[in-house]
């Protein structure tokens, strides 16, 4: 089912003649990759990306001649390579706010106990990209790569409200009913986090409707220049850690002031809740 819809999406895409299928294939197996794995082997890339096994093959040893792959001996599995780091670095280094965020962002984690993200929409899903641990609690369960469900998490919904309604169908379409993101399901979600940041500055998603049930996080949105989407700034921690009554009255409002003070830093206004106001 997956494989059908991802080449779908695919051969859609493609229709503009601008489009390097190639290339875009290239970067579904770089993105295939999770922290958790201990390498991927051709057929597992294939499953997880809809590409027939073949073209994977193809793909993953251009990958490693180019650094973007280590495949350190024969019948080895694949795993991210060193230029891959390089490419990080540089993104991070030329995008002004991430570095900026990071003394903020860990202060608010030592403060509230929770564990601090940057998330930035990747396709499909939401991608973390940073964390912050706070220094009091030895280990938390979220980590960089990992991705998050648009439906069902505070970060997804965050989002969802920054989009203008074009944008919002192209995010719908994109996402191909994941957890069930229908169209009214995202106009539904985008409605009730838009009045959360009109009325409090943060979105926190219904626990009830949560993607993990061992998970409590509440969201800001934050819209760079460097950038032509909202990345979301959030705060999240175990229910027994984080109640909804602490993330309404304490970390919710220390997350919106954190994100302010950011804002000023880099001498720009909020992220709007829906561009097309």
């Amino acid at each position: 089912m997956k494989r059908k819809a991802d080449e779908k999406g695919m051969k859609d895409e493609a229709t503009d003649r601008r489009f390097a299928t190639t290339l875009a294939r290239g970067l579904s197996v770089l993105r295939a990759f999770r922290p958790s794995d201990d390498g991927l082997g051709n057929a597992e890339i294939s499953e997880r990306t809809g590409i027939p096994k073949s073209t994977v093959s193809r793909l993953t040893f251009t990958l490693q001649a180019l650094g973007y792959l280590n495949h350190a001996r024969r019948n080895d599995r694949y795993r991210p390579g060193p230029a891959l780091i390089a490419l990080g670095n540089m993104a991070s280094a030329s995008i002004t706010f991430v570095d900026l965020s990071a003394p903020l962002m860990q202060r608010l984690a030592d403060e509230t106990g929770t564990l601090c993200l940057l998330l930035v929409r990747d396709a499909r899903k939401m991608l973390i990209v940073k964390t912050w641990r706070p220094r009091s609690v030895a280990s938390l369960w979220l980590e960089v790569g990992h991705r998050l469900p648009f439906n069902g998490s505070s970060s997804g919904h965050a989002f969802l409200a920054t989009l203008s309604e074009g944008n919002l169908d192209s995010v719908v379409a994109e996402v191909q009913g994941d957890r069930g993101l229908t169209p009214d399901r995202a106009v539904a979600v985008r409605q009730d986090a838009q009045q959360q940041l009109l009325s409090s500055g943060f979105v926190i998603a219904d626990p009830a409707e949560y993607f993990a049930a061992n998970i409590h996080a509440v969201a800001v949105p934050f819209h760079s220049r460097d950038l032509s989407e909202s990345v979301i700034f959030t705060c999240g921690a175990l229910p027994e850690m984080l109640s909804v009554e602490r993330m309404r009255t304490e970390v919710g409002p220390k997350l919106h002031a954190t994100v302010q003070e950011l804002e000023r830093i880099m001498g720009q206004g909020s992220a709007p809740a829906n561009r097309d106001l």
